[in-house]
């Protein structure tokens, strides 16, 4: 034991003692396993398993109902290799920002500072090892990111519940489960979701397998046709949700700051990765398979589906794991702004609770704005995941380790699959031009351009997008 010990404590050896006794409480209740605490296997996360869970549970929401529609914008082939792809280049920048924290609390430990009771967050890795300027860049396209993609999960929930319940308008579920959402506001930090992350990839894993196993037992609609790809627009459009689809990063360094040795991050978003590709590739490519180009006119996947006591439960399992992956999305946000208003150290969970309701607001008015629930996935891959995911974490890493210096002093050297340090400037290079030119250049062309149609022809403040019509009036009797 008295080895183990000494081992464990190798591990965090990059991290001062003060951070260590300000954390004391939490490393202590996480690896003394002699004492069983309901409180704590529920509620007190930091383990690489619930990071894992994390990582898992925060990629794969709403996306998944959205990827059979890209799959009839991209086509079977190419939807396929996307996935596989951006799921690899967006396993290498969370490894990029892991190494990024890493550099950053090393030099911040050397210099004494102590983070009780203070969450890491990306811009601060960014102020910390490049200055201010990449500080607010790094602030404006993480908070743009989070902020729409909590509004995307409040679009979803309401999409997918009525198909279970139609008798209510989806913008008047969306009012209801905006203030359901709200109550995320009283979870303190990525501690406490060690159950919600376990209980959120159970659910996705189950309506991906459902997904995959209704199509296959629907069979292919009459006349299926599978023309995609057809037109630059969609092909585009339908690449850049898949960009979004491998873009859990925005939470990256929270999730990391949350884990009690946050060195053994490295490959949990890669492992993480590899189980969602079992949910993404079987589900999207089954349904495309037997739907084909009706997806073309049904972002989400549940719409074409047959209403059955099943279908029922994966709509509901994903109405709680989508209001999970709000919380996931909304807690850097509600870091933010305790940041911004002084409220990041009270200790009161109802004090802070109330300091994020202002947080909620302008996501609940979005999610009544704009209602459409695929397109707007694929606009913010476009605009805002390009940079946040790709291309700022690999320009961060090769501007952090441009000097000799640096790499010679550097906390974390290259993987060992690599020759060196060129060769990881090579990698980010070409991640850095690809996603510039297609993810952002491209896909920014076609996702806004898809974007503006669906407000052409539904018009802001949607009532009911993409709902069944209404059935037509009985014959008037003469």
């Amino acid at each position: 034991m008295l080895g183990q010990k000494q081992a464990e404590e190798a591990i965090v050896s990059n991290f001062s003692e003060t951070e260590i006794e300000g954390r004391g409480d939490e490393l202590k209740e996480s690896e003394d396993h002699s004492v069983f605490s309901v409180k704590s296997f529920l509620w007190h996360g930091g383990s690489v398993w619930d990071a894992w869970f994390s990582c898992a549970s925060n990629q794969v929401a709403q996306v998944l109902l959205t990827l059979p529609y890209s799959f009839s914008q991209l086509g079977m082939v190419s939807g396929i290799l996307l996935q596989v792809f951006y799921g690899l280049i967006g396993s290498w920048t969370a490894y990029l920002i892991s190494v990024l924290y890493i550099e950053y609390r090393t030099r911040k430990e050397k210099e004494n500072v102590n983070f009780k009771n203070h969450v890491i967050q990306w811009f601060e890795v960014l102020d910390g090892l490049l200055g201010p300027y990449w500080k607010a860049i790094g602030l404006a396209f993480n908070c743009t990111f989070l902020l729409f993609g909590s509004v995307i999960q409040l679009i979803g929930c309401a999409s997918n519940i009525y198909y279970v319940n139609d008798h209510l308008d989806k913008r008047t579920w969306t009012y209801i489960f905006g203030a359901c959402c709200a109550t995320t506001v009283f979870i303190p930090s990525f501690h406490n979701y060690r159950i919600w992350s376990f209980l959120g990839l159970g659910m996705t894993t189950y309506t991906a397998w459902y997904m995959t196993i209704a199509s296959v037992a629907h069979g292919q609609v009459d006349n299926v046709q599978h023309s995609a790809p057809t037109k630059a627009v969609l092909y585009f459009t339908g690449a850049t949700n898949i960009l979004y689809t491998f873009g859990g990063h925005a939470v990256t360094v929270e999730i990391m700051h949350a884990m009690w040795k946050p060195q053994k991050f490295k490959y949990i978003y890669l492992i993480a990765t590899v189980y969602v590709f079992t949910l993404t590739l079987p589900s999207a490519s089954t349904v495309y398979w037997a739907f084909g180009d009706e997806l073309l006119n049904h972002s989400n996947a549940f719409s074409l589906l047959p209403k059955t006591r099943w279908r029922d439960a994966a709509v509901i399992l994903m109405l709680i794991h989508q209001f999970i992956t709000f919380g996931f999305a909304c807690t850097p946000l509600y870091f933010v702004w305790e940041k911004v208003i002084g409220m990041h150290d009270t200790k009161s969970i109802c004090l802070r609770a109330l300091a994020r309701l202002p947080v909620v607001i302008p996501i609940w008015f979005l999610a009544i704005i704009f209602p459409f629930f695929g397109p707007i996935n694929s606009a913010v891959g476009a605009l805002l995941v390009s940079f946040t995911v790709y291309i700022i974490p690999s320009l961060a890493h090769m501007l952090t380790y441009r000097k000799a210096s640096a790499r010679q002093n550097a906390a974390e050297k290259p993987p060992k699959f690599l020759p060196g340090w060129t060769a990881m400037f090579v990698i980010n290079t070409f991640i850095v031009i690809w996603v510039l030119i297609v993810g952002f250049g491209f896909g920014g062309w076609a996702s806004v351009t898809n974007f503006v149609r669906q407000v052409d022809s539904f018009g802001l403040f949607a009532k009911c997008y993409q709902c069944k019509p209404p059935p037509p009036p009985p014959p008037q009797k003469h």
